[in-house]
């Protein structure tokens, strides 16, 4: 059983005559602290390892995605151009292109409803 006065575990603390100090009793029975420290340090070092590779890999990714950004906004402006040049052209050259278009298209609808028509007799 535990003494009320010191703590259950390795390191214990006992009241002092200042209130400002604090002494610790170390326990020769568990003594493998110094083994338990460098066990910490070690996995203190991978994950700073860890944590290393994430902010690399986060720039990495952000750089990406600002590239992805300006060609996306080089396409958009690309395509923006082209339908201001596509609707010039068809208001010069009045809409009978448009209707020659819509012809096609109906043209092409008829012909493959009477081919269907016809191929199941």
């Amino acid at each position: 059983m535990a003494h009320p006065m010191y703590g259950s575990g390795p390191l214990r603390s006992r009241n002092a005559a200042s209130s400002d100090e604090i002494q610790l009793r170390i326990d020769p029975v568990h003594g493998d602290l110094d083994e338990e420290i460098d066990g910490l340090h070690s996995r203190v070092r991978m994950l700073k390892g860890v944590a290393q590779e994430i902010n690399s890999e986060a720039k990495f990714q952000n750089d990406f995605l600002n590239q992805l950004q300006m060609t996306l906004a080089k396409a958009q402006a690309g395509v923006k151009n082209n339908m201001r040049r596509l609707n010039k052209s068809i208001i010069q050259q009045g809409s009978n292109h448009l209707l020659h278009v819509v012809l096609f298209a109906l043209f092409c609808f008829l012909v493959v409803y009477l081919l269907s028509k016809f191929s199941r007799r």
